[in-house]
């Protein structure tokens, strides 16, 4: 996973974030959705971050899961 300098973090756009509104979790690729997903839970667990928006971070990372896993098929 490649590390998203502030630059390019700002030029990623909303709808590509886990939480768009506050711009946290970046998705921008397969490995960051799962990383997104990983940070999540630990969140949770530190009561950091509600269920319902750890479940809104899963949904959109599930989403470019399979969505790039169906293109990798050829």
């Amino acid at each position: 996973m490649a590390k998203i300098t502030a630059a390019k973090r700002s030029k990623i756009p909303a709808s590509q974030f886990g939480l768009p509104g506050e711009k946290k979790y970046p998705m921008p690729d397969k490995s960051h959705a799962a990383n997104a997903k990983a940070r999540a839970i630990q969140m949770v667990s530190k009561g950091k971050l509600s269920e319902s928006s750890k479940e809104k971070i899963d949904a959109k990372a599930n989403k470019m899961l399979k969505r790039s896993s169906r293109d990798n098929r050829g």
